[in-house]
């Protein structure tokens, strides 16, 4: 998965909290979502019009930290937090299941 670049952003999310918080450092999942606007001659990011995932942690000397994992940059206002929490579970961007009626041809 990681030599490949294979998975989700919440996949890359879950593992650089995973590795964090075994070096003692306090982080937590966040959810939320990225602008669909990249500036111009920049390429979208990853997770563009969809939910996305990033991570925060927190370091004595400069407070919290954002990092968004899957685009290997600091997150910044082109990123919007919906909500955040110690993993997957406690933010999930939709829960239940979803009825509705299908349109007639």
């Amino acid at each position: 998965m990681l030599r490949e670049r294979r998975g989700v952003c919440q996949d890359f999310a879950q593992l650089m909290i995973g590795c964090l918080r075994s070096l003692a450092l306090p982080a937590r999942y966040i959810s939320g979502y990225s602008l669909t606007h990249p500036p111009e001659g920049k390429p979208r990011l990853v997770g563009a019009d969809a939910s996305h995932a990033w991570v925060s942690v927190f370091c004595p000397s400069l407070g919290r930290v954002d990092f968004d994992p899957t685009n290997r940059c600091l997150v910044g206002h082109e990123h919007i937090t919906l909500g955040w929490g110690r993993d997957f579970s406690d933010v999930t961007p939709m829960r239940g299941i979803v009825l509705g009626v299908g349109s007639r041809c």
